[in-house]
């Protein structure tokens, strides 16, 4: 399989502040691709990078087989789509004018905009005007507007931020459905359930420098101690370590019928990004 993104070597450096450090990592065509991190761990400066808003102070970039040298062309920017913090809408435009300026600018075909508007559930508020809408609603037009003309590779940095549980589950939805059609997605975000849920793989991004990167299930398994963890009846909680001389004790806490719950020792990716860099992803 083919890399929609490979990154070498990629260096960042504001003044005197390096704020990416010799990052290298690849993403294959059709993954969702994860990039997890604490705030200023470097994220939305790599987005930056990826798309042509800014330029890297040293390394190699390629972007669809495109050279970060013609990251600026129509061609380019036609293959990609991206929701960013500095993404925006025109606030006097209703939800539906918004989605038709962008499907002229990306020569989209008008009848994805019912399709597009469903996806994100906002098909009751296409009349809208959007600065009308709450900010969750405001979020959802900017992830349309986002994956309006079809791209081959999408960018989102943090795409459900201020989405309530049932329209982030849709969302997810509509990601996987857009993956399973062909497009590759480079994600960012601080929620660990969406990364475990959408993600083929995930890096673990801090301070600028890669800690991390496999698939969500290889890293809880990676860093599992693999005890059991029991919990009885009469409420005792026990661990227990996963060796042979411990067998005797598992087997005859089931055959008295005391085991209410038991599972290994399994981290959540959050546990693990504590355990790596000491920082809480926040």
């Amino acid at each position: 399989m083919e890399n929609a993104i490979e990154v070498n070597g990629m260096r960042k450096v504001f003044g005197q502040k390096t704020a990416i450090k010799q990052l290298s990592f690849n993403v294959e065509e059709g993954e969702i691709f994860g990039l997890l991190g604490p705030s200023g761990s470097g994220k939305t400066t790599t987005i930056k990078i990826l798309t042509g808003e800014l330029g890297q102070t040293s390394g190699n970039v390629n972007v669809l087989g495109i050279d970060a040298k013609q990251f600026g062309t129509a061609d380019f920017k036609s293959k990609i789509g991206i929701l960013s913090d500095n993404s925006s809408l025109y606030e006097r435009l209703t939800v539906y004018d918004n989605l038709k300026l962008f499907c002229k600018l990306y020569h989209a075909p008008l009848k994805e905009i019912d399709v597009i508007l469903r996806e994100v559930n906002l098909e009751d508020e296409r009349t809208k005007t959007v600065s009308k809408l709450s900010k969750g609603m405001k979020q959802r037009v900017l992830l349309a507007k986002a994956l309006i003309h079809k791209p081959k590779l999408v960018f989102l940095d943090e795409p459900t931020s201020a989405l309530d549980p049932g329209n982030m589950a849709q969302i997810h939805r509509g990601l996987q459905k857009l993956n399973e059609a062909g497009t590759t997605i480079f994600l960012t975000t601080h929620n660990m359930e969406e990364a475990n849920v959408l993600c083929d793989r995930v890096a673990f991004l801090h301070n600028g420098e890669l800690q991390e990167l496999d698939s969500p299930n290889a890293l809880r398994y990676k860093y599992s101690t693999h005890a059991f963890h029991v919990e009885t009846f009469t409420g005792d909680k026990l661990v227990i370590e996963n060796k042979r001389g411990n067998a005797d004790q598992i087997r005859e806490l089931i055959a008295n019928g005391q085991v209410k719950t038991m599972h290994t020792d399994n981290p959540t990716l959050g546990q693990i990004f504590l355990k790596v860099t000491g920082k809480e992803l926040v």
